[in-house]
């Protein structure tokens, strides 16, 4: 019914048993423990973009967590209202809740695919002997039942009775011959659990932090960690290297991410700050102002001649003049040579005698 997802699980791990094969041996247990690891690797790395806008999409919601709470407050006897007013707010912001929920649900079908692919290498649910599994053939059948690790299958795990998920016919019961391999790899991968969720929960901003937020971290932190030390009993050993290495890498990546993340805030920030600073005045800077009382500069207008042309200032033109003005100048440089041709005339010239016409003129202008 789920072949879709056995499948492809089982072509990635057949693909990394090939290559580390022909290093260790396909019958070793170290090339399927790496293949097992480097088919983790492989969905990880298919599931960082996502991962990357779930971290984004955390962040924003933390920005914008007080106008949420507001929300929340105005309508507090209105849930209907309230989720329209969320979803609209986080419309605005560019905010997709779905986001940071698919890197987890990716990785369920990659779990429940490998638990039942490394079961099925030692169970036939049609009984006789196991011939294929999916894309492995006879031969990659009996090299995984054959590769031990410290004397365990790969494919055993501590109690086998809950096979849910595989539906195979496996005898039920406890192996205590699987605890010395099996019981510290659940304590590991219960830490990095553990360690995973505290590191994301510490990112989180504290005025954000609701009741529903406050018991999702509990069952991370603690609840998880201690589903995984508990129901471990009921993994294969090679789910539970699957389960160590998909911590190991959320660990890395979260400090990878996060670095990145907050490098980007700070440039963000120094860049709002230096904008900021470019639009204010400079240090030592006096302002320009207008004083109080100071009138403003007008310009001075060109003024207009009587005949109707405007004389521009160093134009080279400026000499030209038409109309009256013309007029009047000549009849004033008419009125001045008489009157100098007089004063020569009356010995205006000689110095210390003035002129009679030179005194009337002036009893005239005065």
């Amino acid at each position: 019914m789920l072949d879709f997802i056995y499948y492809p699980v089982s072509f990635i791990l057949w693909c990394w048993h090939k290559v580390f094969g022909l290093v260790f041996g396909e019958a070793n247990a170290v090339s399927w423990i790496l293949a097992i690891i480097f088919l983790t690797f492989t969905v990880r790395g298919i599931m960082f973009k996502p991962f990357v806008n779930q971290v984004r999409s955390m962040k924003k919601m933390q920005d914008f967590a007080p106008e949420m709470k507001k929300i929340q407050k105005k309508y507090a006897n209105d849930r209907q209202r309230q989720a329209m007013e969320m979803q609209k707010l986080q419309k605005e912001h560019g905010v997709n809740p779905l986001g940071s929920c698919l890197p987890m649900l990716l990785q369920i079908p990659v779990f429940i695919g490998l638990n039942h692919v490394l079961r099925m290498f030692t169970i036939n649910p049609y009984g006789g002997e196991k011939t294929e599994n999916y894309f492995f053939d006879k031969a990659g059948v009996e090299s995984y039942v054959h590769a031990k690790l410290f004397g365990t299958n790969l494919g055993d795990a501590i109690y086998t009775g809950v096979d849910m998920v595989s539906g195979g016919n496996a005898a039920t019961g406890f192996h205590w011959g699987v605890a010395p391999v099996a019981i510290p790899l659940m304590i590991v991968a219960s830490i990095a659990t553990h360690l995973t969720a505290r590191h994301s929960v510490q990112r989180q901003n504290p005025e954000s932090a609701t009741p529903q937020t406050a018991m999702m971290n509990k069952l991370t932190m603690y609840i998880f960690p201690l589903g995984v030390l508990i129901f471990g009993a009921l993994f294969p050993v090679g789910l539970l290297f699957y389960w160590l290495a998909n911590n190991g890498w959320t660990l890395m990546q979260q400090r990878l991410v996060y670095t990145r993340i907050d490098k980007e805030e700070e440039a963000r920030k120094e860049a709002e700050k230096e904008k900021r600073a470019n639009l204010g005045p400079k240090p030592g800077q006096k302002p320009t102002a207008p004083r109080p009382g100071q009138k403003p500069v007008q310009q001075k207008k060109n003024k207009q001649s009587s005949g109707g042309q405007v004389k521009k200032a160093g134009s080279p033109h400026g000499f030209a003049q038409t109309g009256s003005s013309a007029k009047k100048k000549d009849a004033n440089d008419a009125t001045a040579e008489s009157s100098t041709n007089g004063s020569k005339e009356n010995g205006a010239d000689v110095p210390g005698l003035i002129s009679d016409s030179t005194k009337k003129s002036d009893r005239k202008r005065r």
